[in-house]
């Protein structure tokens, strides 16, 4: 999951300190800690794309959870770019979520990133 979010997070070819901070948050979250965070740390200092993840290796509400983790990360740094529009769009395609779905899931997770970007 945080490697798929890494992945999202250099979509517009940069990962910005907001970003960083997503992804710390994200360890504490999922409670990664010593070796493996480092990992994940060292992992996220390189640009990734959606190509190195298995993202089918996700369950199905992982992989809903992750695109709504995702949409938010987009908007994290004050502006959604078209690339991670695009990459979104790419994200939605390979994690086989029904384009109905994927539309509410997305909605939902655009208003909870404006609202977070009000409290910033």
């Amino acid at each position: 999951m945080v490697k798929s979010l890494v992945a999202v997070a250099w979509a517009d070819g940069r990962v910005e300190d907001e970003e960083h901070e997503v992804i710390e948050a994200l360890l504490a979250a999922f409670e990664i800690e010593g070796p493996d965070a480092d990992a994940l740390r060292e992992y996220a200092q390189t640009p990734r794309t959606l190509d190195e993840i298995p993202l089918t290796d996700l369950s199905a509400s992982d992989r809903r959870m992750l695109l709504q983790h995702a949409v938010i990360l987009t908007y994290i740094d004050g502006e959604q770019s078209e690339d991670e529009k695009a990459l979104l769009d790419e994200l939605v395609r390979r994690l086989h979520i029904p384009p109905d779905e994927a539309s509410e899931l997305v909605d939902a997770a655009e208003g909870r990133a404006k609202r977070l970007l009000e409290l910033i």
